[in-house]
């Protein structure tokens, strides 16, 4: 599916950018005011666009001179008239200010969107990797 002339999967390439650039104010001006976000890392759910706000300054700053690339992998979507659904495989790519990788991670992805003023937002979005059964930790590598 091409990502660029569909609007709902230009959401996924808007992300991308946002989070290469560590531009908060992008990276937030992708989700609703009353966005729930139930985030693999530490907390059970972000609730509403000020905590989310907080949670990608603290992600953005943590990464002081590093850049985080953001690949999608075999993104599908559901759309109605004024509501979506995305689900997608997401790898997380830390390199340094030169480009040198320094590590990475899968995760899934799924997104939902709701079409206000014009506009899709993201008014859900749910992370998550598999447990290993033997270890209970979750599985990064896909």
């Amino acid at each position: 599916m091409d990502t660029l002339s569909n609007p709902i999967l230009r959401v996924l390439e808007d992300y991308k950018a946002a989070v290469l650039a560590k531009d908060l104010e992008a990276f937030v001006a992708l989700y609703d005011q009353d966005v729930q976000v139930f985030d693999m890392w530490g907390v059970w759910v972000y609730r509403g666009i000020a905590a989310w706000r907080e949670m990608a300054a603290s992600w953005f700053s943590s990464l002081g001179s590093e850049r985080v690339i953001v690949e999608f992998n075999s993104p599908h979507s559901i759309v109605t008239q004024d509501l979506a659904v995305i689900h997608v495989f997401v790898t997380f790519t830390a390199v340094t200010a030169e480009g040198v990788v320094l590590r990475s991670l899968d995760n899934r992805l799924t997104m939902t969107l709701k079409q206000r003023s014009g506009e899709w937002k993201v008014v859900h979005e749910h992370t998550s990797s598999p447990i290993d059964f033997d270890t209970t930790k979750a599985i990064f590598k896909r």
